[in-house]
């Protein structure tokens, strides 16, 4: 192993891999190997192919300036290219050029990561240092790229120069042995659907996306950026690796916003909690001491950008979904004084209205936000929330600090009840973005029905109906955010539907936007898009941040990957209810589906759900460990049987101690 590779690969140590062998490892898109190699040949110019061999190990001949062949992995890879010099003059020299989309396969410039520009060129290329010589050559580590499914090599002189043995050695995901030993697994049919295999398909989709958003501590993006044309992505971006960040072409940043999505598909999926720890933990050490502020992104990117309240409370979301999923108590005593300050930073903005007034107004790219803002409180109050066992009070008890209890759990009833009265609209059965606006965000809406400050079930499907005014050909339009598609929002109102038990709208949902972005030939097709605009075009933020570069916009988001979480969830209706899954919840929404199965693995064991829904009976099965216990609520009424024994069922519910069940009910 060349000393660069063993740098990025030196963590190769864990072994994930509870998940059953099955017809779904068919979709799971990690590669067997971490060398992997080009799939076929998207196009070439001027040049001469060696026709009997792979791609993979063909050879390829650049006779002048301008030749190029481009060449295509099939699917998102990132890591470090290799190749081998068979043959090169003097005076030859080659450059390489990357690509996520093949919008921007070209042989004078990558895509953007560095920097987003206009001219949608600032990468450039990657030059190759002349004189060549025979032999092998590996990419510097600070130039590896972080996403990519197509690379041209290019000529940029005259002397001709022969190549072969192309490959990518893969950087994401260091620590791991096998990239496609899952802990979880999902599978289902979706009879409805053009493709029957999409949800199966999505799940990992989502999966592969936040593998490749886990990198060494010390591969993420320079910024200030670079001066065009070039990238380094050797910043150091936290106090431990590996780490979890937003993207893997970029930011290469942590951000604390997007776990709320990436972890639980890391839940759900690998299981692989240590870089979302690392994660935190950087974030929690640039707590400011006196204030108690969070950072709204990790370094180096955070120290050039101002506060955010939003992030600030996500992560402290992001603090208590790590603790129910790993049970990791040691972790949570030492970050405990830092997470009660950063809750006491946000208490201390609630003024005489009842609500948080913010006044750190960055976000996830909105507009629109500041003062008494719905979508702000909405994620306060889940920081807040007691009544759904969640957050600070759950937090406190675990620490045998009660005194703290009555103090949150007041606070998140009196924030219910203000954010009620302040922001709904009877009118329209929607919330407002602030006290005075007319304007009904997605965010606020979503967010207020998945995290319960809904007040009634009327009043949840009244939200997820009015969501659909937003819904146009590719997804659903943000309002604040016009103009934009954002499936980090996305995510959070696939749930929202689900969680209203809107259960069809929410696989309309997931056919139109995660549809569009699996499918559409101008994306990566195998991991999610960050966002992009109402008609469809990569020009994601293009007014707002991003210069007009739709080579800028990243095509394998962990904020994206919602679907994943949520089919474990809702589909299979399995979720953990508190730490390592002592207690556990299934209730399956069976969306009109067939069939589903699936289940994770916690430290205590295997969680698994399988159900079919025919036209007489509904029959499920529950695997949990010895040891947990559990309420199975059922989406059906009729004649119902536990383990073979008829059994009366208050309501819908059935409590169960740990181990294999079997339940069916005849209609």
């Amino acid at each position: 192993m060349t000393p660069h590779l063993s740098v990025l690969l030196a963590l190769v140590t864990t072994c994930l891999g509870a998940a059953p062998a099955g017809p779904w490892d068919v979709f799971n898109l990690a590669p067997e190997s971490r060398t992997v190699y080009p799939r076929s040949i998207h196009g070439s110019s001027g040049i001469a192919l060696d026709s009997q061999n792979h791609p993979a190990g063909g050879n390829y001949t650049l006779p002048n300036n301008g030749s190029y062949v481009t060449l295509d992995f099939g699917f998102e890879v990132g890591g470090l290219v290799s190749l081998n010099f068979d043959s090169a003059t003097s005076t030859s020299s080659i450059a390489l050029a990357f690509t996520e989309s093949p919008e921007f396969i070209r042989p004078y410039a990558s895509d953007d990561s560095a920097n987003p520009s206009a001219s949608t060129t600032y990468d450039g290329v990657l030059q190759v240092p002349s004189p060549l010589t025979t032999g092998y050559w590996i990419q510097p580590p600070e130039r590896m790229r972080g996403g990519f499914r197509y690379l041209t090599v290019s000529s940029t002189s005259n002397g001709p120069v022969t190549i072969s043995n192309i490959s990518c050695t893969i950087s994401f995901m260091p620590h791991v042995e096998n990239l496609r030993s899952y802990d979880g697994y999902f599978y289902a049919s979706d009879p409805g659907y053009d493709d029957p295999d999409f949800l199966t398909k999505i799940w990992y989709s989502g999966a592969y996306t936040v593998q490749t958003n886990i990198i060494p501590v010390h591969a993420g993006r320079q910024y200030p950026p670079v001066p065009s044309p070039g990238w380094l992505n050797n910043a150091t971006i936290g106090i431990a690796g590996p780490i979890l960040v937003d993207g893997a072409k970029r930011d290469r940043t942590v951000w604390p916003g997007d776990m709320g999505v990436a972890v639980p598909t890391l839940f759900v999926s690998t299981q692989d909690l240590v870089p979302a720890k690392n994660s935190l933990s950087t974030l929690f050490a640039l707590q400011n001491p006196n204030t108690g502020a969070l950072p709204y992104a990790g370094p180096p990117f955070g120290s050039y950008i101002n506060g955010s309240d939003t992030y600030h409370a996500w992560t402290l979301i992001g603090a208590y979904n790590y603790f129910l999923y790993s049970g990791d108590i040691a972790w949570l005593k030492d970050t405990w004084s830092n997470y009660t300050k950063a809750v006491q930073f946000l208490t201390n903005k609630v003024d005489h209205t009842g609500l948080l007034d913010v006044t750190d107004t960055e976000d996830w790219g909105r507009f629109w936000q500041g003062g008494h803002n719905s979508e702000a409180n909405a994620i306060f109050y889940k920081v807040c929330s007691s009544s759904q066992r969640l957050f600070a009070a759950e937090l406190a008890t675990y620490l045998n600090v009660s005194e703290l209890v009555d103090g949150y759990s007041s606070n998140a009833t009196s924030l219910k009840t203000a954010f009620n009265d302040a922001f709904w609209s009877s009118d329209v059965g929607m919330y407002r973005n602030n006290l005075t606006s007319t304007l009904y965000p997605q965010d606020a809406n979503s967010l207020a029905v998945l995290f319960n400050l809904t007040t009634s079930a009327k009043q949840a499907s009244s939200v997820s109906a009015g969501l659909t005014q937003y819904w146009g050909e590719f997804g659903s339009v943000s309002p604040e955010l016009p103009d934009t598609v954002t499936p980090y929002i996305g995510s959070f109102e696939l749930q929202a539907h689900f969680a209203s038990g809107n259960d069809a709208r929410a696989i309309d949902l997931l056919h139109l936007e995660w549809g569009y972005m699996l499918y559409t030939n101008i994306s990566v097709q195998s991991t999610l898009l960050e966002g992009y605009t109402s008609n469809g075009s990569l020009y994601y933020r293009s007014s707002d941040a991003y210069d007009y570069d739709p080579a800028f916009t990243s095509h394998s988001h962990g904020w994206s990957t919602g679907p994943t979480s949520a089919l474990t969830f809702y589909v299979l209706g399995l979720t953990v209810t508190s730490p390592q899954g002592r207690t556990w919840s299934v209730a399956p929404h069976l969306s009109g589906l067939p069939s589903a199965e699936g289940g994770f693995e916690t430290p205590l064991g295997w969680y698994g759900v399988r159900w079919t829904s025919t036209a007489d009976a509904f029959n499920l099965t529950v695997e949990t460990p010895t040891g947990t216990s559990g309420i199975v609520t059922l989406p059906v009424s009729g004649t119902t049987s536990v383990d073979g024994n008829l059994v009366q069922v208050d309501g819908a519910s059935l409590p169960l101690s740990g181990g294999n069940h079997t339940i069916s009910v005849q209609f």
